[in-house]
């Protein structure tokens, strides 16, 4: 079982690395303009146009919960199992699992708003792929270790 929470993990991990850098979408408006942003990308365009609060809010939920929520099953895999049962860990944990699949929906909502408004025409990249595949990952991982919020009854 450790065997394959490490491969899931080392997975999620590569994933992530893959999913913020690579382009998560192709977007062509009126024929002539295209655009392939990666997450990375669009946090750097969001910033230089202006929108620094929308940037950050887009680092804090696309980047760093997702890598804090990874760095915390990580630390949990290799840990004693007496040492986690009353760790602040284990809380973290389940508070950040519950934003883990928020980052792609919301690129799934922005593609479809492209596509229905006919402004542009938005097909999804493997970013985006190698993105959800590191939140799954992540959450069959977490799964298989149990990490569970604290005060819950399970």
């Amino acid at each position: 079982m450790r065997v394959i929470i490490a491969l899931l993990l080392l997975t999620s991990a590569f994933s992530f690395a893959l999913g913020i850098t690579l382009p998560i979408l192709h977007m062509q408006k009126l024929y002539f303009f295209e655009e392939t942003p990666s997450i990375i990308s669009l946090l750097g365009a969001l910033w230089a146009d202006g929108s620094q609060l929308i940037a950050l809010a887009v680092l804090v939920f696309s980047v760093v919960f997702p890598m804090l929520k990874l760095m915390i099953v990580f630390i949990a895999a290799i840990a004693p199992r007496a040492q986690l049962v009353h760790s602040p860990i284990i809380k973290w944990a389940g508070v950040l699992s519950k934003w883990s699949m928020m980052d792609v929906l919301l690129v799934a909502l922005v593609i479809t708003a492209a596509k229905t408004s006919g402004l542009a025409d938005a097909i999804v990249q493997p970013g985006l792929w190698f993105y959800a595949a590191s939140a799954v990952c992540g959450a069959i991982a977490a799964g298989l270790l149990k990490i569970k919020p604290s005060g819950s009854k399970n």
